[in-house]
Protein backbone atom coordinates (compact mmCIF):
# COMPACT_ATOMS: atom_id res chain seq x y z
CA UNK A 1 0.00 0.00 0.00
CA UNK A 2 1.16 3.53 -0.89
CA UNK A 3 1.96 5.90 1.93
CA UNK A 4 -0.62 8.72 1.14
CA UNK A 5 2.45 11.40 2.20
CA UNK A 6 3.99 9.51 -0.71
CA UNK A 7 0.79 10.74 -3.20
CA UNK A 8 0.83 14.37 -2.01
CA UNK A 9 4.88 15.55 -2.67
CA UNK A 10 4.72 13.71 -5.45
CA UNK A 11 1.77 16.27 -7.04
CA UNK A 12 3.28 18.53 -5.52
CA UNK A 13 6.57 18.02 -7.91
CA UNK A 14 4.66 16.93 -10.85
CA UNK A 15 1.67 19.93 -10.89
CA UNK A 16 2.98 22.59 -8.78
CA UNK A 17 7.04 22.51 -9.32
CA UNK A 18 7.15 21.29 -12.79
CA UNK A 19 4.08 21.98 -13.98
CA UNK A 20 4.39 18.74 -16.20
CA UNK A 21 2.05 18.69 -19.46
CA UNK A 22 1.60 16.63 -21.99
CA UNK A 23 4.62 15.99 -24.46
CA UNK A 24 6.97 16.91 -21.22
CA UNK A 25 10.25 14.66 -20.98
CA UNK A 26 11.54 15.10 -17.41
CA UNK A 27 14.61 13.36 -16.19
CA UNK A 28 14.28 12.10 -12.48
CA UNK A 29 17.29 11.87 -10.63
CA UNK A 30 16.96 9.13 -7.87
CA UNK A 31 19.91 8.94 -5.50
CA UNK A 32 19.42 6.45 -2.48
CA UNK A 33 15.53 6.49 -2.24
CA UNK A 34 13.11 4.11 -2.22
CA UNK A 35 11.91 2.34 -5.36
CA UNK A 36 8.59 2.63 -3.99
CA UNK A 37 8.35 6.54 -4.38
CA UNK A 38 10.18 6.41 -7.54
CA UNK A 39 7.48 4.07 -9.15
CA UNK A 40 4.58 6.88 -7.61
CA UNK A 41 6.37 9.58 -8.93
CA UNK A 42 6.67 8.09 -12.81
CA UNK A 43 3.15 7.07 -12.73
CA UNK A 44 2.59 11.11 -11.89
CA UNK A 45 4.17 12.26 -14.55
CA UNK A 46 2.88 9.17 -16.66
CA UNK A 47 -0.81 10.59 -15.80
CA UNK A 48 -0.60 13.85 -17.03
CA UNK A 49 0.99 12.70 -20.46
CA UNK A 50 4.54 13.77 -19.97
CA UNK A 51 7.57 10.96 -20.32
CA UNK A 52 9.61 10.01 -17.39
CA UNK A 53 13.36 9.28 -17.65
CA UNK A 54 14.85 7.59 -14.93
CA UNK A 55 18.41 7.75 -13.17
CA UNK A 56 18.91 5.60 -10.13
CA UNK A 57 22.49 6.21 -7.97
CA UNK A 58 24.17 5.68 -5.13
CA UNK A 59 25.79 7.50 -2.52
CA UNK A 60 29.45 4.92 -2.17
CA UNK A 61 28.74 4.77 -6.33
CA UNK A 62 29.46 8.16 -6.42
CA UNK A 63 32.08 8.35 -4.25
CA UNK A 64 33.79 5.90 -6.40
CA UNK A 65 33.45 7.37 -9.57
CA UNK A 66 35.10 10.73 -7.95
CA UNK A 67 37.93 8.86 -6.30
CA UNK A 68 39.79 7.94 -9.12
CA UNK A 69 38.69 10.54 -11.80
CA UNK A 70 40.77 12.75 -14.21
CA UNK A 71 40.13 14.99 -16.71
CA UNK A 72 39.26 12.24 -19.65
CA UNK A 73 36.96 10.35 -17.52
CA UNK A 74 34.97 13.38 -15.87
CA UNK A 75 34.77 14.73 -19.37
CA UNK A 76 33.10 11.43 -20.82
CA UNK A 77 30.39 11.97 -17.76
CA UNK A 78 29.51 15.33 -18.99
CA UNK A 79 29.05 14.78 -22.38
CA UNK A 80 27.53 11.70 -21.64
CA UNK A 81 24.63 13.47 -19.23
CA UNK A 82 24.96 17.13 -21.28
CA UNK A 83 23.70 15.19 -24.03
CA UNK A 84 20.85 13.70 -21.85
CA UNK A 85 20.09 16.72 -20.20
CA UNK A 86 19.72 18.70 -23.68
CA UNK A 87 16.69 16.19 -24.00
CA UNK A 88 14.15 16.97 -21.17
CA UNK A 89 12.25 20.14 -20.78
CA UNK A 90 12.19 19.15 -16.61
CA UNK A 91 14.46 17.70 -14.00
CA UNK A 92 13.42 16.10 -10.34
CA UNK A 93 16.18 15.12 -8.34
CA UNK A 94 15.59 13.18 -5.52
CA UNK A 95 18.27 13.39 -3.07
CA UNK A 96 18.76 10.76 -0.65
CA UNK A 97 21.65 10.02 1.16
CA UNK A 98 22.59 7.00 4.67
CA UNK A 99 26.00 8.49 5.11
CA UNK A 100 26.48 12.94 4.20
CA UNK A 101 30.17 12.38 4.57
CA UNK A 102 30.44 10.00 2.18
CA UNK A 103 32.49 12.14 -0.17
CA UNK A 104 34.76 12.61 2.97
CA UNK A 105 37.91 11.60 1.65
CA UNK A 106 37.79 11.60 -1.63
CA UNK A 107 40.59 13.83 -2.31
CA UNK A 108 40.06 17.72 -2.78
CA UNK A 109 41.66 17.66 -5.77
CA UNK A 110 39.76 14.94 -7.91
CA UNK A 111 36.38 16.61 -6.13
CA UNK A 112 37.77 20.10 -7.36
CA UNK A 113 37.89 18.59 -10.92
CA UNK A 114 34.80 16.80 -11.36
CA UNK A 115 32.66 19.55 -9.95
CA UNK A 116 34.27 21.77 -12.54
CA UNK A 117 34.42 19.44 -15.63
CA UNK A 118 30.77 18.73 -14.94
CA UNK A 119 29.55 22.63 -14.29
CA UNK A 120 27.99 22.92 -17.83
CA UNK A 121 25.52 20.04 -17.12
CA UNK A 122 24.57 21.77 -13.55
CA UNK A 123 24.33 25.14 -15.91
CA UNK A 124 22.15 24.21 -18.48
CA UNK A 125 20.14 22.05 -16.01
CA UNK A 126 19.80 25.52 -13.76
CA UNK A 127 18.86 28.07 -16.40
CA UNK A 128 17.09 25.99 -19.23
CA UNK A 129 14.81 23.00 -17.78
CA UNK A 130 11.96 23.76 -15.32
CA UNK A 131 14.02 21.72 -11.97
CA UNK A 132 13.29 21.15 -8.70
CA UNK A 133 15.67 19.36 -6.10
CA UNK A 134 14.05 16.98 -3.27
CA UNK A 135 15.64 15.70 -0.33
CA UNK A 136 14.84 12.16 1.01
CA UNK A 137 14.21 11.43 4.99
CA UNK A 138 17.09 9.01 6.00
CA UNK A 139 18.47 7.79 9.36
CA UNK A 140 21.23 9.67 9.09
CA UNK A 141 19.24 12.97 8.42
CA UNK A 142 17.12 12.17 11.44
CA UNK A 143 20.18 11.72 13.63
CA UNK A 144 21.88 14.83 12.46
CA UNK A 145 18.51 17.25 13.58
CA UNK A 146 18.62 15.08 16.70
CA UNK A 147 15.08 13.40 15.66
CA UNK A 148 13.85 9.59 15.91
CA UNK A 149 13.22 8.54 12.58
CA UNK A 150 9.46 8.15 12.26
CA UNK A 151 9.76 11.77 14.30
CA UNK A 152 11.71 13.30 11.47
CA UNK A 153 9.96 11.63 8.57
CA UNK A 154 6.83 13.04 9.72
CA UNK A 155 8.79 16.63 10.42
CA UNK A 156 9.70 16.34 6.59
CA UNK A 157 6.98 15.49 5.04
CA UNK A 158 5.33 18.38 6.78
CA UNK A 159 7.32 21.03 5.46
CA UNK A 160 7.70 19.66 1.75
CA UNK A 161 3.84 19.65 1.46
CA UNK A 162 3.58 23.28 2.88
CA UNK A 163 1.09 25.26 0.60
CA UNK A 164 3.52 27.00 -1.14
CA UNK A 165 1.02 28.37 -3.76
CA UNK A 166 -0.03 30.57 -0.67
CA UNK A 167 3.33 31.03 0.81
CA UNK A 168 4.28 32.70 -2.50
CA UNK A 169 1.91 35.30 -2.32
CA UNK A 170 3.61 36.54 0.95
CA UNK A 171 7.01 36.53 -0.46
CA UNK A 172 6.13 39.13 -2.77
CA UNK A 173 6.67 42.05 -1.55
CA UNK A 174 10.11 40.69 -0.40
CA UNK A 175 11.06 40.28 -3.64
CA UNK A 176 9.58 43.60 -4.90
CA UNK A 177 11.97 45.33 -1.86
CA UNK A 178 15.22 43.02 -3.17
CA UNK A 179 15.07 43.97 -6.81
CA UNK A 180 14.96 47.80 -5.74
CA UNK A 181 17.43 47.87 -3.05
CA UNK A 182 20.91 49.17 -3.05
CA UNK A 183 22.46 48.60 0.44
CA UNK A 184 22.61 46.18 2.58
CA UNK A 185 23.78 45.92 6.21
CA UNK A 186 24.31 42.33 8.10
CA UNK A 187 24.70 42.59 12.03
CA UNK A 188 24.89 40.03 14.28
CA UNK A 189 27.68 38.90 16.64
CA UNK A 190 30.64 38.81 14.85
CA UNK A 191 29.24 40.50 11.89
CA UNK A 192 29.23 43.28 10.79
CA UNK A 193 29.01 43.71 6.69
CA UNK A 194 28.21 45.49 4.01
CA UNK A 195 27.23 45.00 0.44
CA UNK A 196 25.50 46.49 -2.43
CA UNK A 197 22.64 44.68 -4.15
CA UNK A 198 21.71 47.44 -6.61
CA UNK A 199 20.38 46.60 -10.54
CA UNK A 200 20.93 42.57 -9.14
CA UNK A 201 17.27 41.54 -9.02
CA UNK A 202 15.63 38.91 -6.98
CA UNK A 203 13.90 35.51 -7.06
CA UNK A 204 11.42 34.20 -4.75
CA UNK A 205 11.77 30.30 -4.27
CA UNK A 206 8.44 29.06 -3.12
CA UNK A 207 8.17 25.30 -4.22
CA UNK A 208 9.41 25.45 -7.66
CA UNK A 209 13.07 24.86 -7.82
CA UNK A 210 13.66 23.27 -4.04
CA UNK A 211 11.44 21.29 -1.60
CA UNK A 212 11.75 22.18 0.69
CA UNK A 213 11.36 26.06 0.19
CA UNK A 214 10.92 29.50 1.64
CA UNK A 215 13.48 31.68 0.71
CA UNK A 216 14.19 35.17 -1.47
CA UNK A 217 17.82 35.50 -2.63
CA UNK A 218 19.16 38.27 -4.94
CA UNK A 219 23.37 38.53 -4.83
CA UNK A 220 25.43 41.16 -4.07
CA UNK A 221 27.19 43.40 -6.51
CA UNK A 222 30.69 41.38 -7.26
CA UNK A 223 33.17 43.92 -5.77
CA UNK A 224 31.02 45.71 -3.43
CA UNK A 225 31.21 43.34 0.29
CA UNK A 226 33.30 44.68 2.80
CA UNK A 227 33.39 43.96 6.29
CA UNK A 228 33.31 40.04 8.13
CA UNK A 229 30.48 37.65 8.63
CA UNK A 230 30.54 35.10 11.75
CA UNK A 231 28.06 32.16 10.54
CA UNK A 232 26.59 30.12 13.73
CA UNK A 233 25.29 26.88 12.10
CA UNK A 234 27.71 23.88 11.05
CA UNK A 235 27.95 22.96 7.35
CA UNK A 236 28.56 19.82 5.11
CA UNK A 237 30.91 20.41 2.02
CA UNK A 238 32.71 18.49 -0.24
CA UNK A 239 32.03 15.39 2.37
CA UNK A 240 33.86 17.72 5.36
CA UNK A 241 31.75 19.17 8.24
CA UNK A 242 32.39 22.75 8.85
CA UNK A 243 31.97 24.72 12.11
CA UNK A 244 32.47 28.55 12.92
CA UNK A 245 33.14 29.84 9.73
CA UNK A 246 34.53 33.30 9.67
CA UNK A 247 35.02 35.67 6.55
CA UNK A 248 36.42 38.58 5.91
CA UNK A 249 35.95 40.73 3.00
CA UNK A 250 37.21 43.12 0.47
CA UNK A 251 36.10 44.57 -2.18
CA UNK A 252 34.01 42.12 -2.58
CA UNK A 253 37.24 39.32 -2.28
CA UNK A 254 37.06 37.20 0.91
CA UNK A 255 40.56 37.75 2.39
CA UNK A 256 40.71 35.90 5.05
CA UNK A 257 38.71 32.54 6.34
CA UNK A 258 38.77 30.79 9.50
CA UNK A 259 36.20 27.27 10.85
CA UNK A 260 37.23 24.28 13.33
CA UNK A 261 38.89 23.45 9.70
CA UNK A 262 40.55 25.98 8.25
CA UNK A 263 43.27 24.48 5.72
CA UNK A 264 40.08 22.71 4.18
CA UNK A 265 38.05 25.92 3.91
CA UNK A 266 41.03 27.67 2.13
CA UNK A 267 41.21 24.64 0.14
CA UNK A 268 37.44 24.81 -1.20
CA UNK A 269 37.52 28.15 -1.45
CA UNK A 270 41.12 28.20 -3.22
CA UNK A 271 39.42 25.70 -6.41
CA UNK A 272 38.94 28.97 -8.48
CA UNK A 273 39.05 32.83 -8.69
CA UNK A 274 35.35 32.66 -8.30
CA UNK A 275 34.99 30.72 -5.06
CA UNK A 276 36.61 33.65 -2.93
CA UNK A 277 33.54 36.01 -4.16
CA UNK A 278 29.95 35.68 -3.47
CA UNK A 279 27.50 33.89 -5.61
CA UNK A 280 24.04 34.51 -3.50
CA UNK A 281 22.70 36.72 -0.79
CA UNK A 282 18.93 35.37 0.87
CA UNK A 283 16.87 35.68 3.20
CA UNK A 284 14.83 32.12 4.52
CA UNK A 285 11.50 31.96 6.54
CA UNK A 286 10.16 28.14 5.86
CA UNK A 287 7.91 28.25 9.67
CA UNK A 288 8.71 24.59 10.58
CA UNK A 289 12.63 24.57 10.05
CA UNK A 290 13.89 25.79 12.58
CA UNK A 291 16.91 23.95 13.43
CA UNK A 292 20.13 22.98 11.95
CA UNK A 293 20.89 20.04 10.60
CA UNK A 294 23.91 19.86 7.92
CA UNK A 295 21.53 19.71 5.15
CA UNK A 296 21.51 23.11 2.84
CA UNK A 297 18.03 21.94 1.22
CA UNK A 298 16.82 22.16 4.98
CA UNK A 299 19.47 24.80 6.33
CA UNK A 300 19.24 27.82 3.90
CA UNK A 301 15.36 27.70 4.64
CA UNK A 302 15.32 28.15 8.58
CA UNK A 303 12.54 30.77 10.02
CA UNK A 304 15.13 33.78 10.81
CA UNK A 305 18.20 32.84 8.87
CA UNK A 306 19.95 34.40 5.34
CA UNK A 307 22.81 32.70 3.90
CA UNK A 308 25.51 34.42 2.63
CA UNK A 309 27.18 31.92 -0.51
CA UNK A 310 31.09 32.18 -2.02
CA UNK A 311 31.18 30.98 -5.66
CA UNK A 312 29.01 30.29 -8.46
CA UNK A 313 26.03 32.73 -9.09
CA UNK A 314 22.90 32.09 -11.14
CA UNK A 315 22.09 34.11 -13.90
CA UNK A 316 18.75 34.86 -12.69
CA UNK A 317 19.45 37.68 -10.08
CA UNK A 318 23.13 37.29 -9.75
CA UNK A 319 26.42 39.10 -10.66
CA UNK A 320 28.14 37.30 -13.55
CA UNK A 321 30.77 35.28 -10.92
CA UNK A 322 31.44 31.94 -11.76
CA UNK A 323 32.83 29.41 -9.79
CA UNK A 324 32.35 25.56 -9.44
CA UNK A 325 31.45 25.86 -5.88
CA UNK A 326 28.21 26.87 -4.90
CA UNK A 327 28.22 26.88 -0.72
CA UNK A 328 25.59 27.94 1.08
CA UNK A 329 26.44 29.45 4.68
CA UNK A 330 23.97 29.89 6.98
CA UNK A 331 23.41 32.73 9.83
CA UNK A 332 20.42 32.26 12.06
CA UNK A 333 19.62 35.39 13.47
CA UNK A 334 16.56 34.57 16.22
CA UNK A 335 17.59 35.78 19.43
CA UNK A 336 18.04 32.41 21.03
CA UNK A 337 20.91 32.38 18.28
CA UNK A 338 22.64 35.89 19.07
CA UNK A 339 19.90 38.23 17.37
CA UNK A 340 20.66 40.23 15.04
CA UNK A 341 19.25 42.72 12.01
CA UNK A 342 18.86 43.13 8.62
CA UNK A 343 19.16 46.67 6.89
CA UNK A 344 18.22 47.96 3.21
CA UNK A 345 19.10 51.38 2.59
CA UNK A 346 18.68 52.25 6.29
CA UNK A 347 15.61 50.93 6.97
CA UNK A 348 15.55 47.97 9.27
CA UNK A 349 13.59 44.64 7.32
CA UNK A 350 14.36 42.14 10.23
CA UNK A 351 14.79 42.55 13.74
CA UNK A 352 16.08 39.09 15.41
CA UNK A 353 14.87 37.01 13.17
CA UNK A 354 11.44 38.64 12.48
CA UNK A 355 9.93 40.78 9.79
CA UNK A 356 9.41 44.62 10.46
CA UNK A 357 7.85 46.61 8.37
CA UNK A 358 4.30 45.97 7.80
CA UNK A 359 4.24 44.53 4.14
CA UNK A 360 6.71 41.79 5.14
CA UNK A 361 5.13 40.62 8.47
CA UNK A 362 2.90 37.85 7.10
CA UNK A 363 6.43 36.33 6.24
CA UNK A 364 6.70 35.93 10.01
CA UNK A 365 6.64 32.08 11.36
CA UNK A 366 2.83 32.71 13.03
CA UNK A 367 1.29 33.42 9.60
CA UNK A 368 2.97 31.30 7.34
CA UNK A 369 2.39 28.16 9.90
CA UNK A 370 -1.21 28.30 9.10
CA UNK A 371 -0.84 27.56 5.39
Amino acid sequence: MIDLRYTKLVRILVEYSTALKKGDRVLVDAVDVPDEFSVELMREIRSVGAIPLIEVRHGRITREIMRETNEAHAALVRDVELYRMKKVQAYIALRGSANTNETADVAAGRFTLYSRVLRPVLNYRVNKTRWVVVRWPTPSMAQAAGMSTEAFEDFFFQVCTLDYRKMAKAMVPLEKRMKSADRVQLKSPGTDLEFSIKGIGAKACNGRLNIPDGEVFSCPVKNSVNGQIQFNTPSVYAGTRFENVRLEFKQGKIVNASSNNSKRLNEILNTDPGARYVGEFSLGFNPYVLNPMCDTLFDEKIAGSLHFTPGQAYEIAGNGNRSAVHWDMVLIQRPEWGGGEVWFDGEIIRKDGRFVPADLRPLNPEHLSAF
